[in-house]
């Protein structure tokens, strides 16, 4: 049996390992990255830790490929062709072709940028993998090499945004957070945590600004420039952290069932007996998205048991409660996910 994954997260990993274990099938993997298979969790400690990008590296793909799992690195799939049971990668001028009994699409989330955004791509920057991350860091130590304190600008008081400023207020930066909202963290906590965070962010001398529209984001000289209301103010770096997207094109345009992920059933197939999703992207009976550590490891092993005959009921969703890793906040109740 030819097994196919794409992605190479927590979700496509967890599921390869584990499937090795209880199979002899021929599993590939085909993923965009080059460095391996990392924590994206991590990700959020990324400035106050030096090691970060040796430290996040959970296993490098030779690893894998030493438990009898193909790994093609830094590719990109271009097409799913459900009648003939192929996918497609760009191969100088043509296409290669991967076949598959079963198809594992694990391809995880882009970081969401708001329409009203999208004029100013080039003016800003987005924080969804170890490749921004490495970015990130090069150009904080330019700012350093020349003798100034980092100045950022996150726009976005999510959890995500929340974490990076954070992390960067830690470091030593000078950092603002920009929100369209009156408060942290609105979805995850309840006013009296979003209060509690937002003391412990002002501790860090984070400087967080409320019911924001953001009117543009331009480059002036060698800073950005964002005005709001008439106002403007100037920064180093501009990180948009506006939550996540999960990547469903290459489900959609392959007439994949789709809504704000790929939709599966309690099994999690898709509306292809042969193809499955899972992690970020799979959307249950239930139209939620469980895009957190836990659930999605989860959904890996079981998927795995399940298609190796192991497993005979259905997925169930696993008790979860995924925290923010902010910098000295502890939430005094549940997070609302």
């Amino acid at each position: 049996m030819n097994i196919i994954i794409i992605g190479s997260g927590i979700a496509g990993v967890t599921f390869a390992e584990k499937l090795r274990q209880l199979s002899d099938a021929n599993i590939t993997l085909l993923t965009t990255e080059t460095h391996g298979y990392y924590s994206r969790p991590m990700l959020s400690r990324g400035f106050s830790n030096e090691e970060i990008e040796t430290a996040i590296i959970i296993k490098p793909f030779n690893a894998l490929r030493e438990q009898n799992i193909q790994v093609i690195e830094n590719i990109t799939v271009s097409a799913i062709d459900r009648d003939k049971r192929c996918v497609y990668v760009p191969d100088k001028q043509d296409n290669k072709a991967f076949s598959y009994d079963k198809l594992i699409i694990a391809t995880g989330s882009s970081a969401f940028i708001p329409p009203p955004f999208l004029p100013y791509q080039e003016h800003f920057c987005l924080f969804n993998s170890l490749r921004d991350l490495i970015q990130l860091r090069a150009a904080r130590a330019t700012i350093l090499q020349n003798k100034q304190v980092p100045e950022w600008a996150i726009i976005g008081g999510g959890l995500i945004g929340c974490e990076i400023a954070s992390d960067l207020a830690v470091a030593g930066d000078k950092v603002s957070i920009f929100h369209a909202m009156d408060r942290l963290m609105e979805r995850q906590l309840i006013e009296e945590d979003s209060a509690a965070l937002l003391s412990v962010m002002q501790d860090q001398k984070v400087d967080v600004k409320f019911n924001q529209l953001i009117e543009s984001i331009t480059p002036a000289q060698d800073k950005v420039c964002i005005e709001v209301a008439g106002d403007h103010f100037r920064f180093n770096k501009v990180i948009v952290a506006c939550g996540f997207k999960p990547r469903i094109k290459l489900a959609k345009d392959a007439g994949l069932e789709t809504n704000r992920g790929i939709r599966v059933n309690h099994y999690l197939q898709t509306s292809d007996e042969h193809i499955y999703a899972l992690g970020d992207v799979a959307e249950l009976p239930d139209n939620k998205l469980y895009a957190y550590v836990l659930p999605i490891r989860k959904q890996a092993l079981w998927l795995a048991g399940f298609l190796s005959g192991q497993e005979t009921q259905e997925w169930q969703v696993p008790e979860f409660n995924p925290k923010a890793k902010v910098h000295g906040f502890v939430a005094a109740h549940p997070y609302t996910f």
